[in-house]
């Protein structure tokens, strides 16, 4: 955890954008905050590229790229890489049976 936070402490710091990190880290948790203007195309690139690389950091160590909230609707992107084909497939399958309508959160935890 700790070696997870100082590598991205340097990743944030090399972007060059302010993304402050908070954390609860006696359960596993640290966030990072990143503010820049979503209008700024350059901003906006550096910040997802950022996100990827600290998710893909975290999946490097055996973390994951959720906290305590769960999978948010800018982390979907990385459910396959994180948790593979299979058990996307039965998560969705799940989903379906318990809300055929998709009424429940449609769009967020798996895409349906």
């Amino acid at each position: 955890m700790a070696e997870c936070i100082s590598e991205t402490q340097k990743d944030i710091a090399a972007s060059g954008l302010y993304a402050p990190i908070i954390g609860h880290v006696g359960d596993g948790n640290f966030h990072a905050t990143m503010f820049f203007d979503p209008d700024d195309d350059s901003a906006m690139q550096k910040a997802q590229a950022l996100d990827n690389r600290m998710v893909q950091r975290a999946l490097a160590m055996g973390g994951t790229s959720t906290g305590e909230h769960g999978i948010g609707m800018g982390k979907l992107k990385h459910m396959r890489n994180e948790h593979g084909d299979a058990a996307v497939a039965t998560m969705q399958a799940i989903k379906k049976a318990l809300d055929p309508q998709n009424i429940m959160n449609p769009g967020k935890v798996v895409d349906c």
